[in-house]
C-alpha cells in the first residue's frame, strides 16, 4: 500500500471545515496546488482551479469549464469521473489529494447518470462491464429497455393513475372499517382543513362514509363564506394532502378507510388536511416528465444494441440415449492440511431432489493445484436431463483416525468440507454447455445435516477468486453440433400422449386424504404413486395441490416431465397466496415459475407490498439473470413507487453478499434506469445513512476516551456541522417515504446505552416531530421478518373485522448490520414505568398497581376507559402473536406501551422456539407473556372483575383461530425466507415450531383446545409468579441480611459470603438460586440484559457453601457482571454503582441523587480482596446506620 493512504482516510474523517492541500493537473501540462476545505463541492473546487489557473501560462488553450471534468483514483484503485459536481470533496473521498482535469468526452446527461447510478448501488458500471459475460450483456440491455419502456409509459398516464402510481393511497381493509363504523357511537368526525398558501384553518364535521370529494366540497364552500368570495371553484380541480407528508386523500373510499384518518381517530387526534390545487402536482409531474425525456434523448443517440446471433444447426436432447458425463481436470488455490487426502464429489439435482447416485472423485494428495484428470459418469441418460439441472460439487479432506491399540479393523475415516460450488448444466439460452469453466468455489460451513453438496446455494461463482479454491471442469462435446433443451411446443406435444385412468373410490378417498394433508408430512412411495396415477383429477378437483404433485413428478425422465408441462398448460390459476409456495427452491423449473407468476399479478399493490420480503429473497433461487419474477417485480415497482422504493432499499441492503451482488446490482441498476427522477431521492438517503454510520462511529470511538455527558456534547458538536446538517436535513423517511425528515433538532439527538451506541435522531416540521434509530453494528433483518408477520396477522385480523390494536412499528435494514427503526411516540418500557412509580428500584417489578397508576395519571377521567380497552386489545394480540411465532428473550425491557394504552413489543433477537436460557435458567416459562400486572390493569384493577378478562380470553381465541385458518401463508412465507440465511431459520426444521404452534393437520376444534391449555398454563403461571417472587424476595433479602464475611479465595479471588442461617439441601439451594436470579434480573436497578445470577455452592471447607457474587464493573456504562467466579480479580476500587448496586441487593432504599455518607469512599482504595470486604462491610453499617439518600 503506497504511503500516505492511510493519512488520507483519516483526513475525510475530518470536520467539514478543515482544509487539506490539492494537487491539480491541467491539461495544459499546468501543475496548481492549494488549500481547500473537505466540505467544498467539485464545482466551487473548479471555480478556484480557473481562477488561481488565469495568473499561470497557457490560460487561453482553456476552453469553457464546463468542457472538463475532474478525474481522480478512488478509495477502490478505479479511475472515477466527477460527473456530479454538486458533491463535496469529503464524499468523493480520493485515493490520494490528486484531481486530474481531462476533457469531457461522450454524452453529459448519459454519463452522470451512469455515475450516480454507480454510487447509488454500490457498485461501479465498469464492474458490471469487465464481466465480458454474454448473460449479463444481453440482461442489461433487455431491461434497460423495457425499464425505459415502462417509464415512458408512466409520463404519459391520465392524472388519476398517475397519482396512484406516485402516491398511492394508503388503506385500512374494508371489514374493519365498516366494522369500526357500528361499534363507534359518534356520528361525525372533525377534520381540520387549510388551504394552501393561508396559515388559516377551519374545522368541518363530516360523516365517516364520506368520500373524499365530498370533504372536498364542503372546504371550498367554507372557504367561500370565510372569505366571501364569489368565485366558483370546481372541487375537482382540487386534491386533500396529509399536512407535513407527501400523502394525499384520494378516489373513491370513504374517509374512514383511510389509515391516516383511521389511526388520528384511534388515537383521539384531529386529521389534518391541506387542501392543494391540481397545478401544484401537476408541475412535480411535469419535472419527472423532463428528465425522464432529457435521458431519452441521450438514449437514442447511443449505439443500437448488437443484432443477435444466428442459431447454429442443432440437435434436439432427447435424441442422445447416453449416460451424461463431465471431466474433473484439476484444483487451484487449496489450502488444507497435509495429512489429509482431497477428494470431490459431484451430484445432479433438479431443485432439492438428487436426480441419480453422487459420484466421486479418485483420491489425490493434499497440494496447492491438485490433479484428477477424471471422467465423472452419472448414471442418468442426457435425454432425461431436466431443464434446470443443477451440478453441484463438494471439495473435501478425507481423514484416517488412527487407532490407540492396533486391531483387525480398518482405519474410521473423516470427511472434512473444504469448500462447494454449483453451475447449471444448461446455459441460460438452452443449450447444454460445452467447453471447460473454471469454478470459483465458496467455503463451506459444517451443518447439522453432515451435507456436503449444497443444492440450494448459488450458481454464482465467487467474485474473491485469489482467495478461493477452484476447479476446472470440461462439459464435452457429445454432438458435433449444439444440443438443446427441446421447445415448449415440442413438451406439449409430448404431453399430449398422457393415458387417462379411472379412479376407484378407495383410491379417491385416500386422495383426498393426502391432498389434505396440511401437516407438511413425508408422503409415502405409495402415496406418491397415486397421486402421479390419479394427477388428472388433482387437476381438476384439487388444484392448490399442484405442489404436491410436483414433488412427486420424476424430473430424470423426460416422458413424465412432458406429461407434467402437458397437465400445467391446462391448469386453473391459483390464488395467489397459494401460488407463494411454488417459489422455493424445490420448484426451479421456468415453466412453473413461469405459470406462479401468471397467479402472483393478481396480487393488489397493497398484497404484493406485504410479501415483497419474501419476493426479494426467492430471486436468489432464480438460476439465471432473466426471469419472470424479476420482470414481474420491476413492472410493479415502476408502477407503484412505495413498492419501488421498498423493492430498492431491500435489494441494496445486501448489496455486500457476494453471491448476490452481480444479480442484485444489475436489477437495481435497471431500477434506476426506468425511473430517473427517483434517483436524487435515493441518493440523498444513501448520503444520510453514510453520515450517520459516521457518525455513530465517531460516537463509539468517542465512549472509549470520554464520559457520556462528554461525548454527547461532541455528538452535537460534529451534528451541526454543515456537512452533517446538510446531508442528514431534508430526508424522505426510508422507512416511509411519505415522510420528510425535514430540520434535524440537533439538540434532542442522543445515543442509547446498548454495545453498539444506536443514534437516537430527533427531526421536526411546522407540524409535528419524527424520531428514528440508527443502529450500526446489528442485523435487522430478523426484526424486519417478525413485524411483517405482526404486520400480517394485523390485516388478516382487521380482514375479519377484528381490531387488535396492533402496533408493527417501522424497521428496515439498510446494509451489511446497519438499519433504522421508527421511534415510537409518547411511549415507554415496562421496566421503566416500574420504576418510575415505586419507591424502591428493588421492589420495582413487584408493585402491581404501577402500570394501571402510570396509565390513570396519562388517561384522566373518561379517557383511562379507553385507555385500558387499548391496553387489553393490543395486549391480546401481542399475546397470540408472540406465541405463534415463539418469540423469546420477553422482559419488561424489550414490553414497550404508549400513553394512549397500545402496549407493543420490541426487540425481536429469538424467534420459532429458540428460547434463551443463562447458566441453564430458561427465561421463558410460559408459552406467551401474560403477567399478574397485565391482568391487574384488564381487569382495571379489581380482582373479580371476571367480565372483562373473559372478553380478553375470547380476543385471544378468536384472534388464534384467524391465525390456524391461516397456518398455511405464514409456513410458506417462513420457507421462502430461508434464502436470507439467518441464523435461526436456516432449514426446514426451523420450521416445525411454527407448525406445531398453529396445529397444522389438526381440526380448529382441536387447535382451539391445545391454546386453552397454553393460555392456561400461562394465567396460571402469571398468579403463581407474584406469589412466588413476594416470597423469594422477602426470603433473599432476609437470607443476604444474615449473611457474614469470610473473606476472599486467594486462590480465585473470588468473594466468599457464607450464610449460617439457612440449612443448605437441594431445595434451599433452587430456590435460593432462583430468588436472587429474580432479585437482580427484575428489580430494575440495572439493565436485565447485562446482569448475571448470582450462584453459590459447596466451597472447599465451607459449611454452608459460599455465594461467588458477580458485581457490576465500572461507572461509565460498562459491561457488569464482572464474573468473580470465573477467577477475574476485582478492581481495587469498587464504583459508585457497585455501592448502589449492593446497596440495592441487601434492601435498602434506593438512592434517588446521591449517597449521603459521612464517610468518604477513599478508605477503599485497599488491595483487592480487602478492597471488597471493606466495601460490603460499608454498606451493611450504613443500611444499620439508617443512612439514605
Amino acid at each position: 500500500m503506497p504511503p500516505g493512504v492511510y493519512g488520507m482516510q483519516d483526513v475525510w474523517e475530518r470536520e467539514g471545515r478543515q482544509q487539506v492541500n490539492m494537487e491539480f493537473l491541467l491539461p495544459t501540462g499546468i501543475y496548481l496546488n492549494f488549500p481547500v476545505a473537505c466540505s467544498d463541492t467539485i464545482s466551487a473546487i473548479k471555480k478556484m482551479v480557473w481562477k488561481n489557473a488565469k495568473n499561470e501560462p497557457l490560460f487561453s488553450a482553456l476552453s469553457d469549464p464546463d468542457a472538463y471534468v475532474f478525474t481522480c483514483i478512488n478509495m477502490t484503485a478505479e479511475r472515477e469521473e466527477l460527473e456530479d459536481e454538486q458533491r463535496r470533496l469529503c464524499d468523493v473521498r480520493p485515493f490520494m489529494p490528486i484531481l486530474r482535469l481531462v476533457a469531457r468526452e461522450g454524452d453529459r446527461v448519459e454519463k452522470l447518470i451512469t455515475t450516480q447510478i454507480s454510487l447509488l448501488i454500490g457498485k461501479g458500471h465498469h464492474e458490471f462491464d469487465s464481466q465480458k459475460n454474454h448473460e449479463v450483456i444481453e440482461f442489461r440491455t433487455k431491461m434497460r429497455t423495457f425499464c425505459e419502456e415502462r417509464s415512458q409509459v408512466r409520463q404519459m398516464l391520465p392524472w388519476y393513475q398517475w397519482m396512484e402510481c406516485n402516491f398511492p393511497c394508503d388503506l385500512e381493509p374494508c371489514s374493519i372499517v365498516a366494522q369500526s363504523g357500528k361499534s363507534r357511537s359518534v356520528k361525525k368526525i372533525l377534520v381540520n382543513v387549510k388551504f394552501e398558501g393561508s396559515e388559516e384553518s377551519f374545522v368541518l364535521q363530516q360523516d365517516p362514509q364520506d368520500l373524499p370529494m365530498v370533504l372536498k366540497r364542503n372546504a371550498l364552500r367554507k372557504k367561500s363564506t370565510v372569505f366571501r368570495s364569489a368565485k366558483q371553484e370546481k372541487p375537482e380541480d382540487y386534491t386533500l394532502q396529509v399536512n407535513g407528508r407527501m400523502e394525499f386523500i384520494y378516489g373513491t373510499y370513504p374517509l374512514f378507510q383511510f389509515k391516516y384518518i383511521f389511526t388520528c381517530l384511534h388515537g383521539g387526534l384531529t386529521p389534518q388536511l391541506t387542501v392543494v390545487h391540481h397545478s401544484a402536482i401537476i408541475k412535480y409531474q411535469e419535472e419527472q416528465g423532463g428528465l425522464s425525456n432529457q435521458v431519452s434523448r441521450s438514449r437514442t443517440q447511443s449505439k443500437p444494441p448488437p443484432l443477435p446471433l444466428k442459431r447454429q444447426n442443432t440437435s434436439s436432447l432427447w435424441h442422445i440415449q447416453e449416460p451424461f458425463y463431465i471431466y474433473l481436470v484439476q484444483g487451484s488455490r487449496v489450502n488444507a492440511d497435509e495429512g489429509m487426502k482431497l477428494v470431490v464429489q459431484a451430484g445432479l439435482f433438479h431443485g432439492s431432489e438428487l436426480l441419480c447416485k453422487v459420484v466421486t472423485s479418485n483420491e489425490v494428495s493434499v497440494c496447492s493445484e491438485p490433479v484428477w484428470d477424471q471422467k465423472l459418469v452419472f448414471d442418468i441418460n442426457v435425454s432425461d436431463l431436466p431443464r434446470m439441472s443443477r451440478l453441484c460439487f463438494a471439495l473435501y479432506g478425507v481423514i484416517e483416525k488412527t487407532k490407540k491399540r492396533p486391531t483387525k479393523k480398518k482405519n474410521k475415516r473423516a470427511d472434512c468440507p473444504l469448500a462447494w460450488v454449483n453451475t447449471m448444466v444448461f446455459d441460460y439460452k438452452d443449450q447444454l454447455k460445452t467447453g471447460e469453466f473454471s469454478l470459483s468455489t465458496w467455503p463451506s460451513v459444517p451443518d447439522d445435516k453432515g451435507d456436503l453438496l449444497n443444492p440450494m446455494g448459488t450458481v454464482e461463482k465467487n467474485p474473491n477468486i485469489d482467495s478461493t479454491a477452484g476447479l476446472l471442469v470440461r462439459f464435452p462435446n457429445i454432438r458435433p453440433h449444439p444440443l438443446y433443451y427441446p421447445p415448449i411446443e415440442k413438451l406439449n406435444e409430448l404431453g399430449l400422449n398422457g393415458e387417462k385412468v379411472v379412479a376407484t373410490k378407495e383410491e379417491h378417498l385416500k386422495l383426498r386424504e393426502i391432498v389434505d394433508n396440511k401437516n407438511f408430512t413425508e408422503i409415502f412411495e405409495d402415496e406418491k404413486e397415486l397421486l402421479w396415477k390419479l394427477r388428472g383429477e388433482v387437476r381438476q378437483r384439487y388444484p392448490e395441490s399442484l405442489s404436491k404433485l410436483l414433488l412427486v413428478t420424476k424430473w430424470n425422465k423426460h416422458e413424465d416431465v412432458a406429461q407434467m408441462f402437458g397437465l400445467l398448460r391446462k391448469w386453473p390459476e391459483l390464488p395467489a397466496l397459494h401460488a407463494l409456495e411454488l417459489l422455493d427452491y424445490s420448484f426451479p423449473d421456468p415453466h412453473v415459475r413461469s405459470f406462479t407468476i401468471r397467479c402472483l399479478r393478481k396480487l393488489s399493490d397493497d398484497e404484493l407490498f406485504q410479501y415483497l420480503l419474501q419476493l426479494v429473497q426467492v430471486l436468489k433461487y432464480e438460476s439465471y439473470l432473466d426471469c419472470d419474477l424479476t420482470c414481474f417485480l420491476l413492472e410493479r415497482a415502476l408502477a407503484n413507487k412505495k413498492i419501488g422504493h421498498f423493492l430498492f432499499w431491500h435489494l441494496r441492503s445486501e448489496m455486500h453478499v457476494p453471491s448476490v451482488s452481480l444479480r442484485f446490482g444489475l436489477i437495481l441498476e435497471a431500477y434506476c434506469r426506468g425511473c430517473i427522477y427517483h434517483i436524487k431521492i435515493l441518493m440523498k438517503q444513501n448520503e444520510a445513512l453514510n453520515k450517520m454510520k459516521a457518525l455513530n462511529d465517531f460516537v463509539k470511538s468517542g465512549c472509549q476516551k470520554a464520559t457520556r455527558i462528554q461525548t454527547t456534547e461532541d455528538m452535537k458538536v460534529c451534528i451541526k456541522q454543515d456537512t452533517y446538517l446538510e446531508a442528514l436535513s431534508d430526508v424522505v423517511s426510508p422507512l416511509n417515504p411519505s415522510i420528510m425528515l425535514c430540520e434535524l433538532c440537533a439538540d434532542k439527538c442522543k445515543f442509547m446505552d446498548s454495545k453498539m451506541k444506536p443514534l437516537w435522531l430527533m427531526y421536526k416540521d411546522k407540524y409535528d416531530t419524527v424520531g428514528i434509530i440508527f443502529k450500526n453494528g446489528d442485523d435487522l433483518r430478523q426484526d424486519m421478518l417478525t413485524l411483517q408477520m405482526i404486520q400480517l396477522m394485523d390485516v388478516l385480523w382487521k380482514t375479519e373485522g377484528l381490531d387488535l390494536r396492533m402496533l408493527p412499528y417501522g424497521c428496515m435494514s439498510t446494509g451489511n448490520k446497519t438499519g433504522l427503526i421508527e421511534v415510537v411516540k409518547n411511549s415507554d418500557t415496562i421496566a421503566n414505568i416500574q420504576r418510575n412509580n415505586s419507591n424502591s428500584a428493588a421492589t420495582a417489578a413487584f408493585n402491581k398497581d404501577a402500570l394501571l397508576n402510570w396509565l390513570k395519571s396519562k388517561n384522566p377521567g373518561e379517557k383511562l376507559d379507553q385507555a385500558i380497552e387499548e391496553f387489553t386489545l393490543s395486549c391480546a394480540g401481542y399475546c397470540v402473536a408472540t406465541y405463534v411465532l415463539g418469540i423469546g428473550d420477553r422482559h419488561s425491557d424489550n414490553i414497550m406501551i404508549r400513553e394512549t394504552g397500545q402496549l407493543f413489543h420490541i426487540d425481536f433477537g429469538h424467534f420459532l422456539g429458540n428460547f434463551k436460557s443463562k447458566f441453564g435458567i430458561n427465561r421463558e416459562r410460559v408459552p406467551f407473556i401474560l403477567t399478574y400486572d397485565f391482568v391487574h390493569v384488564i381487569q382495571e384493577g379489581r380482582t373479580n372483575n371476571s367480565e372483562k378478562f373473559e372478553r380478553f380470553r375470547e380476543c385471544c381465541e378468536q384472534a388464534y383461530k384467524i391465525l390456524c385458518r391461516n397456518g398455511t401463508l405464514f409456513v410458506n412465507l417462513f420457507a421462502l425466507m430461508k434464502a436470507a440465511g439467518l441464523p435461526e431459520l436456516s432449514s426446514s426444521k426451523d420450521i416445525q415450531y411454527l407448525k406445531d404452534s398453529l396445529a397444522l393437520g389438526k381440526s380448529e376444534e382441536e387447535a382451539l383446545k391445545n391454546f386453552k391449555v397454553k393460555f392456561n398454563e400461562a394465567l396460571r403461571e402469571s398468579w403463581k409468579t407474584k406469589e412466588l417472587i413476594q416470597q423469594r424476595r422477602v426470603y433473599a433479602l432476609e437470607s443476604l441480611q444474615r449473611c457474614r464475611l469470610s473473606g476472599c479465595d486467594p486462590g480465585t479471588g473470588r468473594l466468599l459470603i457464607h450464610n449460617t442461617a439457612l440449612k443448605y439441601n437441594k431445595n434451599d439451594r433452587i430456590l435460593d438460586q432462583e430468588s436472587l436470579h429474580i432479585l437482580l434480573r427484575d428489580s430494575g436497578s440495572l439493565n436485565s440484559r447485562e446482569m448475571v445470577p448470582l450462584f453459590y455452592g459447596r466451597g472447599a471447607g465451607a459449611a454452608h457453601g459460599p455465594f461467588n457474587l458477580c458485581v457490576p464493573k465500572g461507572d461509565h456504562q460498562l459491561p457488569l457482571s464482572y464474573k468473580l467466579r470465573h477467577g477475574l480479580r476485582p478492581p481495587a476500587k469498587p464504583s459508585f454503582n457497585t455501592l448502589l448496586f449492593l446497596l440495592l441487593l441487601l434492601g435498602s432504599p434506593a438512592p434517588r441523587c446521591r449517597l449521603a455518607s459521612p464517610y468518604p469512599l477513599s478508605f477503599l482504595s485497599v488491595r483487592h480482596n480487602t478492597g471488597w470486604v471493606y466495601a460490603l462491610q460499608a454498606c451493611s453499617y450504613m443500611i444499620k446506620a439508617g443512612i439514605q439518600a
